[in-house]
């Protein structure tokens, strides 16, 4: 190891201290307003989204709104994570902040989607610290068996911003207009500042100098744009076999490789190797980025479609999207209630995962005529499936490693599922936007389309065309969309197969927390306020059974050596 930690004393506290729980709560608080956040803005403008690419004529870079957000906070999921686990996650925590409120100023402010893109891009930057750090500072401070109940409230604070998020993307286009879905950010920014500062009362971590694996960042960076890049543009703005997909794909298979090997002799890798010799990690890597593929393909242009197809306004198409957050909100929560009071853990994502993959096969049967209630009713079963999987497969990865290293391995976790949102978005996003331009070339009659032609296209437009061209538009959208669905039910079934296979360890009752010495300060208290609220020191990751508190001091100094 290249760092060097200073001498520390475990410490001990029944998790039911008031004043443990106390603190943990007012740390929780501060948390979900920054998952709200984040979350919000990755709903908002998906009900806003028909309108604002209308208005500034960029249909044909429809998926860049969503593919610009996601790929930036996957670049930087690994990096938030290794640099928590280094140097600490407060003030990590708080840039993250600022740096997306000030791409929301410049989203907010954009005259063209050239500006609306680089603002979403900035936001993603700061984005990918939001979740990570949020995940990893829990389980900072709560030890997996209870850890499950907070992850299932997580996951139901994004259900509810996923409903809030097309509502309010809905009114403020109707009303006030969309750019208000950046102006929102900065107060909401600024509080979530404040509850960070106020309510986070973390240690700082004793490195001496850490060694940033600057390289391994760059080079993770560039493969993962590559990748994108090639699912983006591949198949629609150049061709498969043209040189600019060739050179992204070379370029994508070189730095992967090169990424490795840095990684292999790096000091502090920003993506260890080692951990993918735990199982565990990675079945549910490959099911999150599977996971991922299917949700955010699905959730990327359900609005679109809903608004096209159906005929709603965007409020409309954001109400019609409550079934499956409301699912996703319960089955979330109730999720993690359970695995707190039983321990019991890997039947749920398997379930889960399963009830997508049903979910998946319903929805490709849609059609324009399809009632309403049905339809929502598929979109209900999606939920109950997420919210069943997705925060348990988190869980899983935080159990399988100590403290120490919680933050990187749940951020490499969390890289491959937003490699799979990234993939998903840009793919489904490719099919059909691809599609719905073949298909409406051939259908529609010419001069039927005003102006900018099927680029300009915005639900309003559509509702006020006569009723031939409006029913090809209407058949286009859901000929165009509806057999991605289908394309992603084997894909899910995999992801079935392989968490068949995860090992269910034992929930660790405690936490592995090295307490510095009292001459060293942690934010804003001192290592005798920091022994107050600690949580019991244990590596348990690795065992089979449950450990008392002084095995589990002396696993970690045998772990550390």
């Amino acid at each position: 190891m290249s760092t060097a930690h200073t001498e520390a004393q475990p410490t001990a506290q029944p998790m039911g201290d008031p004043a443990m729980k106390r603190n943990i709560l007012l740390v929780f608080a501060g948390l979900m307003v920054t998952m709200l956040l984040a979350s919000l803005d990755q709903t908002i403008f998906s009900t806003a989204l028909p309108t604002i690419v209308g208005e500034l004529n960029g249909v044909d870079h429809m998926l860049w709104v969503t593919t610009a957000y996601i790929l930036a906070s996957t670049i930087m999921l690994p990096v938030y994570g290794k640099l928590g686990d280094l140097i600490g996650r407060k003030g990590l925590f708080i840039g993250a902040i600022a740096l997306f409120i000030a791409g929301s100023v410049v989203g907010g402010l954009a005259g063209d989607m050239t500006w609306l893109i680089a603002g979403r891009a900035i936001q993603g930057l700061g984005g990918g610290g939001l979740m990570i750090l949020s995940q990893a500072i829990i389980a900072d401070v709560v030890p997996a068996r209870e850890r499950g109940k907070y992850m299932g409230i997580m996951g139901g604070v994004f259900a509810l911003s996923s409903v809030a998020g097309p509502l309010l993307g809905g009114w403020f286009t109707e009303g006030i207009g969309w750019r208000w879905a950046f102006w929102m950010n900065i107060p909401l920014g600024i509080l979530a500042i404040v509850s960070a500062v106020v309510f986070l009362k973390l240690p700082k971590v004793a490195h001496d100098k850490p060694r940033i694996d600057f390289t391994g960042m760059g080079l993770l960076a560039i493969a993962s744009t590559c990748l994108v890049l090639v699912t983006t543009w591949g198949g629609t703005t150049y061709d498969w076999d043209s040189l600019v997909i060739i050179g992204l794909i070379a370029g994508f298979v070189v730095t992967a490789i090169a990424f490795v090997m840095v990684e292999r002799t790096a000091a502090e890798p920003i993506m260890p190797l080692h951990l993918f010799r735990d199982r565990n990690f990675n079945l549910t890597t490959i099911a999150g980025l599977i996971t991922g593929i299917a949700m955010f393909g699905a959730l990327a242009y359900l609005p679109t479609y809903l608004q096209m197809v159906t005929g709603v306004n965007a409020t409309e198409a954001g109400l019609l999207m409550i079934p499956m957050m409301a699912a996703l909100l319960v089955s979330s929560i109730v999720s993690g209630q359970l695995v707190s009071r039983t321990g019991r853990y890997k039947w749920l994502p398997i379930v889960g995962t399963s009830i997508v993959a049903v979910a998946l096969a319903l929805m490709s049967t849609m059609t324009p005529t399809l009632p309403i209630w049905i339809l929502c009713s598929f979109l209900a079963l999606m939920g109950l499936g997420l919210g069943m999987s997705m925060q348990i497969l988190i869980l899983i990865v935080q159990n399988s490693f100590p403290v120490r290293e919680v933050g990187t391995a749940t951020a490499s976790n969390n890289y491959f599922r937003q490699i799979g949102a990234s993939l998903g978005a840009a793919i489904v996003g490719s099919l059909f936007v691809a599609r719905l331009t073949d298909l409406l070339a051939d259908r529609m009659p010419a001069g039927a389309a005003d102006g900018g032609g099927s680029n300009s296209f915005t639900p309003a437009i559509v509702r006020d065309l006569p009723d031939a061209v409006r029913e090809i538009i209407v058949g286009s959208y859901n000929d165009a969309l509806t057999p991605v669905f289908l394309y992603m039910v084997p894909l899910v079934v995999v992801a079935v197969i392989l968490l068949c296979f995860v090992k269910e360890k034992p929930l660790a009752t405690t936490i592995e927390r090295d307490i510095l010495p009292e001459s060293l300060e942690v934010d804003g208290a001192s290592s005798v306020a920091l022994a107050t609220a600690a949580i019991p020191a244990v590596d348990a990751a690795n065992s089979e059974a449950p450990v008392d508190a002084h095995d589990s001091a002396s696993a970690a100094r045998s772990d550390r050596v």
